[in-house]
């Protein structure tokens, strides 16, 4: 048995190439701009950012239209233009205190220095739905917005950074001290250059959960929670921001800032080390591209999770957690049953059929129908 040779497929492709333009952009409605896209839909394209393991907005909108709105493959879409770009260098390690905040809150603290910072956010809110944005005009934004402005002119702006809520508790020797790396003075892991192997160094979990699928991720982050593991976190300080990014200089070698990406930042405290005979409260640490707080939150309960010394769940065992969260992975094996696998089937059903044929049918002893008792 072998392929058989198909006349015509390209024409048939370039068809369903122009029947998938139809579905997105053959209606009345106006054609989505990206930077529309990239403004009003800017939750779906930090997603995308994240999962495709590129910080570019613009590039993550243009996905996300060519996608037709859907996450998997517009990341698929952008890390594969990721793959095309030169590696000009890496950014200096980057200290999240310095982040200008755009949202700040704890579930640990009600007071915690510098304030609670709501900031953008439906989580105080019903999710009922909104049907004025049927109507939803220009103007009347306008008119929220500056009246917004309005009642926040005479506050004090927001300090340029913030003390880390945590480090009180490491003040008080409450918190496990810092792991220093095995190596200091190595560079951290590359996923994207060198191959996994288990059991795989901190930064390179942090990295594959960093770029993982969100919903991959909080699958297992949930299973954990739930039970199936023995993280029940509390959230220590959930950050969101914009993150200066320094590199170094060619040519003095002293670190130049060369610009500023949003991040979401969680430390969750998490179930209790009696490793040492002192008893101390954990941390999970998730930190990823744009705003993404469920994202943030089920990574920092995974690199927690991650961290028990003999792993009793899924969500707790390093391997199986870093080799399933990736969404562009899983999403292309589980796509690629859709291309033709006729020798393989063709394979399976001859050698069912010969089964069939060399096995006796249900009922039956030796292939003759079995004698009837007569009383």
């Amino acid at each position: 048995m072998g392929y058989v040779a198909v006349r015509g497929g390209e024409q048939a492709i370039a068809n369903a190439e122009t029947l998938l333009l139809m579905e997105r952009a053959g209606g009345a409605s106006e054609l989505l701009n990206p930077r529309q896209i990239r403004e009003q839909l800017y939750l779906a394209v930090d997603r995308v950012m994240g999962e495709g393991s590129l910080y570019a907005p613009d590039l993550a909108a243009l996905a996300f239209k060519q996608a037709a709105g859907d996450t998997f493959e517009a990341a698929f879409i952008l890390r594969s233009y990721r793959t095309t770009l030169p590696r000009i260098g890496y950014a200096e390690p980057a200290a999240t205190e310095q982040m200008r905040i755009v949202r700040r809150i704890s579930a640990a603290f009600k007071e915690i220095p510098g304030g609670q910072i709501l900031g953008p956010t439906a989580d105080y809110t019903l999710r009922l739905l909104n049907f004025d944005l049927e109507q939803e005009s220009a103007q009347g934004n306008a008119r929220a917005i500056r009246q917004l402005h309005q009642a926040v002119a005479d506050l004090e702006p927001l300090p340029e950074s913030f003390p880390k809520v945590v480090e009180t508790l490491r003040r008080e020797g409450l918190l496990v001290a810092r792991a220093a790396p095995a190596d200091a003075a190595a560079p951290a892991f590359d996923i994207t250059r060198q191959a996994l192997s288990f059991p795989a160094p901190r930064s390179a979990q942090l990295q594959t959960l960093a770029r993982g699928e969100t919903g991959g991720l909080l699958a297992l982050a949930y299973s954990n929670m739930r039970g199936y593991g023995s993280v029940h976190p509390v959230i220590g300080e959930l950050r969101v921001g914009y993150l200066p990014l320094a590199m170094k200089h060619p040519v003095s070698g002293a670190p130049v800032r060369v610009g500023e990406i949003k991040v979401t930042e969680a430390e969750v405290i998490a179930r209790l080390d009696l490793s040492d005979g002192e008893p101390r409260f954990t941390l999970g640490y998730g930190v990823c591209f744009g705003h993404n707080e469920t994202k943030a939150i089920a990574m920092a309960v995974l690199d927690r999770a991650m961290g028990a010394a003999e792993p009793e769940a899924p969500s707790e065992d390093q391997e199986f957690v870093l080799t399933h969260v990736d969404g562009i992975e899983s999403m292309g094996f589980c796509n690629h049953y859709k291309l033709p696998h006729y020798v393989t089937f063709q394979s399976d059903l001859d050698r069912l059929r010969h089964l069939r044929a060399a096995s006796p049918p249900p009922g039956t002893a030796g292939g003759r129908e079995p004698e009837k008792s007569t009383s």
